[in-house]
């Protein structure tokens, strides 16, 4: 499994529109083929500061979503509301241990 990470950086006024942009979107990600999950996380205290973390069954697959119609189009919606430059990690779990 390749967990990708990806850390955006938002202003004030934009990270509640990059919050429509992810619900709008957030369903079609979850169906493409090959994610098996998908996070999105916000620093503590209202920070314009979010990550997400999608879930893939193999690069291939997480290759797959990156050259789609569906990654194109919402990462143009996206990109324009960087208040900050945007980083990515692609990941494999070493250890877990979550508790329910």
């Amino acid at each position: 499994m390749i967990i990708r990470i990806v850390k955006m950086e938002f202003t004030t006024e934009t990270a509640p529109l990059f919050l429509e942009v992810f619900h709008a979107s957030a369903e079609q990600i979850r169906s493409f083929p090959g994610n098996q999950g998908l996070q999105l996380l916000r620093e503590t205290g209202d920070s314009p500061i979010f990550f997400t973390y999608s879930y893939w069954e193999n690069e291939e697959a997480l290759e797959a979503y990156r050259h789609s119609s569906l990654f194109e189009s919402t990462w143009a919606k996206t990109k324009i509301l960087f208040g900050g430059k945007p980083q990515a990690w692609s990941t494999q779990a070493i250890w877990t241990n979550l508790q329910d």
